[in-house]
């Protein structure tokens, strides 16, 4: 008997998805340049579930591979040669909220942006938002430690995560938490994609919603004027909440998409939110735009929709990207402050070299 045919006797009927057609969707995750076909798919309901899929894998020396919404850039969820898939999208309760705590227990198939819609009526939030937030699973942030626009204030996902269990392949549960943490084992959860265990129940920490946040869209004539802006504002003692920019064509792109108001005949654009008390962003505001003075236009939301707007046009920039190319490749670069207007000279220098875009 073949592992998928031990699988499929195992578990509920449609737990395990075969067939080439059927399981292609699960072939990449969101680096679609690579692709490996899997043996099979299963996506369980329950822990008990996970539990018989593990224990029949090791059986046949079958490896696993975790995948969340398959949103990740950096093929951390691509299946490897005859593997199972193990999906746990369906495992998608928030278990409990403790709001004086500022803590959530969630599944890990619960969507990123689904915590902060659980938890908005007490007035709190979870921070860490990529661009793929309504999409995403926490299991899968975890996994990749994921950002986004805000991390620059409330860091990354390892920075908000309290605690999590997750089984080893041996089927046996283990908690990991801050509090009892002295060997980093929570920390080295995060970004491990899924290689030292499943995870199935995550506690994160929530963030007090701010009284006011609000954005400031500066537009700059040419890369490196806004490559420095960046370095400015750090220099000048603001932290702000979200800090990003774009370049001409992730203008051009991500407006020809979301049409959100960006100059269309700016070289660059600077996002950059702050947040707090009415007084701090005040404050921060007067300094940020003193800082920013020598940009061509700009721009500061007057109200929640505005903002929210504004950012709709950056987080829309894969989207609007793959609307105007099928084939793009994309990667996440470190680059340190001073070096980053030097970086993007000699990114445009080599795209207008080899003609990419």
């Amino acid at each position: 008997m073949s592992i998928v045919q031990e699988l499929s006797r195992a578990l509920p009927k449609g737990i395990v998805i075969t067939g080439e057609e059927n399981t292609r969707p699960f072939e990449c995750d969101g680096l679609s340049v690579y692709r490996q076909k899997p043996l099979a798919v299963a996506l369980p309901e329950n822990i008990e579930q996970i539990k018989q899929i593990l224990k029949i894998c090791k059986a046949n020396n079958t490896p696993v591979v975790t995948r969340g919404a398959g949103t990740g850039l950096a093929g951390g969820a691509m299946p490897l040669e005859k593997s199972i898939v193990l999906g746990l999208s369906k495992l998608n309760k928030v278990k409990s909220i403790d709001a004086e705590n500022q803590l959530a227990v969630v599944e890990p198939g619960v969507r990123n942006i689904a915590i902060s819609e659980a938890v908005a009526e007490y007035g709190l939030y979870y921070a860490p938002d990529p661009s793929s937030q309504i999409a995403c699973t926490i299991g899968g942030n975890v996994a990749e430690n994921s950002g986004g626009v805000h991390c620059l204030k409330y860091g990354l996902t390892v920075h908000n995560i309290e605690s999590l269990t997750m089984l080893t392949m041996d089927g046996e549960a283990l908690t990991l938490s801050r509090q009892d943490d002295s060997m980093g084992l929570l920390a080295l959860m995060n970004g491990s994609e899924g290689l030292l265990g499943i995870m199935i129940e995550i506690t994160v920490k929530l963030t007090p919603t701010p009284q006011l946040a609000r954005v400031v869209m500066a537009a700059y004539d040419s890369v490196r004027d806004c490559a420095n802006a960046v370095a400015d504002i750090i220099k000048a003692g603001i932290i702000p909440a979200g800090l990003e920019m774009m370049d001409k064509f992730a203008i051009e792109a991500a407006e020809g998409f979301a049409q959100v108001g960006y100059p269309l005949d700016a070289e660059a654009l600077l996002l950059c939110e702050l947040d707090g008390t009415e007084a701090q962003v005040q404050a921060e505001l007067d300094i940020v735009l003193k800082v920013l003075s020598g940009a061509s236009t700009l721009k500061v939301s007057e109200s929640e929709e505005e903002r929210l707007n504004l950012w709709k046009g950056r987080k829309s920039a894969f989207p609007a990207v793959g609307r105007l190319s099928p084939d793009y490749y994309c990667m996440d670069g470190t680059i340190p402050r001073r070096h980053l207007a030097d970086m993007l000279d000699k990114i445009n220098e080599l795209s207008e070299k080899y003609q990419l875009r």
